[in-house]
């Protein structure tokens, strides 16, 4: 079901003009964090080197990124323990970039649970989360596999959660061009 949430919002993004690129922490198939990205970039011992080769491409797609947006199921009433892994090899590159919250389950609840678990996260790690969020309740009729919205309020209903998005990227991309803070 992740799939197709995920597709849905790589189109929604596309829509407004967004190169979106999808980083699926099932597929990266990282170990447990013992070191953080800023901890093996620069260590050339072998034992670092598959991880360095699966993280580098991400540390310089996060670099260039504008925002994040995280789609997640629930999981335990939390966020899946891959992407908390995920998350936590990164640090730096998330700094004043704004993060904007999907979630969805099989229930009514559209996985509503894990959004509030990722609203403490997402900031502790650099990214500052939107005030809206966008649930996708029972997701299986919600969305077609292909991640085309098969409910009138999900396609309707979404368009202010994305240009909120789109808003807090443009601002947050000016105000890091003027320069961190110091």
């Amino acid at each position: 079901m992740g799939e197709r949430a995920a597709k849905w919002v790589v189109a929604q993004l596309e829509k407004r003009g967004h190169e979106a690129v999808l980083v699926d922490a099932a597929e990266l198939k990282l170990p447990l964090l013992d070191r953080m990205w800023k901890e093996v970039k620069n260590d050339t011992s072998a034992k670092h080197e598959k991880l360095r080769e699966k993280l580098a491409p991400l540390a310089k797609l996060y670099a260039r990124a504008d925002g994040f947006c995280v789609v997640s199921a629930e999981y335990n009433h939390s966020i899946p323990p891959g992407m908390t892994n995920l998350l936590d090899y990164f640090l730096e590159e998330y700094f004043f970039r704004p993060s904007a919250i999907v979630c969805y389950s099989a229930t009514p609840y559209g996985g509503v649970r894990a959004a509030m678990q990722l609203r403490a996260l997402l900031p502790e790690v650099g990214m500052p989360t939107i005030p809206s969020l966008q649930p996708i309740p029972s997701v299986g009729s919600s969305l077609s596999e292909e991640g085309v919205a098969l409910t009138q309020e999900l396609a309707e209903k979404s368009g202010k959660f994305f240009d909120e998005f789109d808003w807090y990227m443009r601002a947050m991309k000016a105000e890091r061009a003027k320069g961190v803070l110091s």
